[in-house]
C-alpha cells in the first residue's frame, strides 16, 4: 500500500545555498513528514576523491534519516577540476551557514546541526566539525553566521593528508604543495577537546583508505575526551554502504548516535 503524500519524505531539488568561485552552489533538501519532524538538520557531503561525485549520491540517507524526523541537506561543493583546496571546505561551511541562517524556514534548531559525509565527504565533514582556521570559512554567503556543528558523522575518511601519498593529493592541492598545506587540511591536526561528538564508520578491507586513518582519528579524539565511537565492518571495502542492506544498517547506527547525542539534547 502506498503511503499518503503527507507521510512521505519530500524533496526540494537544486536550492541555492550560496556561491563559490563566482557561481551558485546548490543543495537538495529532504524534509520529513510534518508529524515526525524533530527539528534537527543534517548536512550530507558526498564523496568522490574531491574530484567527482555529486549531491545525489547520499539521497538514500536523506530519505532514511528523513523518515525518522531529520531534515537533511545534501550539498554540492566545488570539485578539484574547478578549484583547489580550500574551496571544498569553504563550500561545506557555506552550506552549514545557510542551514543555520534559514533555520526557521527549514524548521530546524540552529543549535542542533550535524554534518555527515562519505570518503572525501567524510574528510570534509571532520574538517567542518573541527576548530579550523578562519581562512576555511570562505565568503560564499551568510557572512558572520557560525558554521559550528553539534556532531559529526564520517564514513571511511582520510584523516592524515600529510602522512600518505594519497592518489587525490595532487589534484586537491596542486602539484608541489607544501607539507604544511596538507597538514592544515588533516582532521587529525584538530583532534582537541573542542571537537563535537563524532561517529566513525569504516570497512576493514578498505582498499583506498587504510584502517589506521580511522583508528588514529578515533584514538586522538578519545584521548582528547571527545565522545567518539567507531564501527568497523568486517571484510568490507571502501563505500561498503552502497550495499542496500549495509546502508540501512549504517543508517540505524547513525540514528542511534544522533538520538543519544543530539535528539536528547534539548535547546
Amino acid at each position: 500500500m502506498t503511503a499518503p503524500v503527507q507521510d512521505r519524505v519530500t524533496t526540494r531539488d537544486g536550492v541555492v545555498f550560496g556561491t563559490g568561485g563566482g557561481r551558485e552552489l546548490r543543495c537538495d533538501i529532504y524534509e520529513p513528514p510534518p508529524a515526525i519532524k524533530n527539528g534537527i538538520g543534517v548536512v550530507l557531503v558526498h564523496g568522490g576523491g574531491w574530484s567527482s561525485g555529486d549531491r545525489s549520491q547520499l539521497k538514500g540517507y536523506g530519505v532514511l534519516l528523513g523518515r525518522r524526523g531529520y531534515t537533511c541537506i545534501a550539498s554540492e561543493y566545488r570539485l578539484t577540476g574547478e578549484a583547489l583546496w580550500p574551496a571544498q571546505i569553504e563550500d561545506v561551511n557555506c552550506a552549514i551557514r545557510y542551514v543555520r541562517a534559514n533555520a526557521a524556514e527549514l524548521g530546524v534548531d540552529p543549535d542542533r546541526l550535524v554534518v555527515s559525509g562519505n570518503s572525501a565527504g567524510g574528510h570534509l565533514a571532520l574538517m567542518a566539525g573541527a576548530d579550523t582556521p578562519a581562512a576555511f570559512e570562505g565568503t560564499g554567503g551568510n557572512a558572520g553566521v557560525s558554521s559550528a556543528v553539534s556532531a559529526v558523522i564520517s564514513f571511511y575518511p582520510p584523516t592524515g593528508l600529510d602522512k600518505r601519498a594519497w592518489g587525490g593529493m595532487p589534484t586537491l592541492f596542486g602539484k608541489g604543495a607544501p607539507v604544511e598545506t596538507m597538514k592544515s587540511a588533516s582532521p587529525l591536526e584538530y583532534a582537541t577537546q573542542a571537537f563535537p561528538p563524532t561517529l566513525l564508520m569504516h570497512g576493514n578491507a578498505d582498499e583506498l583508505v587504510p584502517n589506521n586513518e580511522v583508528t588514529s582519528m578515533y584514538d586522538a579524539l578519545h584521548a582528547a575526551g571527545v565522545p567518539v565511537e567507531m564501527h568497523m565492518f568486517a571484510n568490507q571495502p571502501h563505500a561498503f554502504d552502497a550495499d542496500p542492506k549495509l546502508g540501512r544498517l549504517s543508517a540505524e547506527i547513525m540514528l542511534s548516535f544522533l538520538d543519544r547525542y543530539i535528539l536528547q539534547q534539548r535547546a
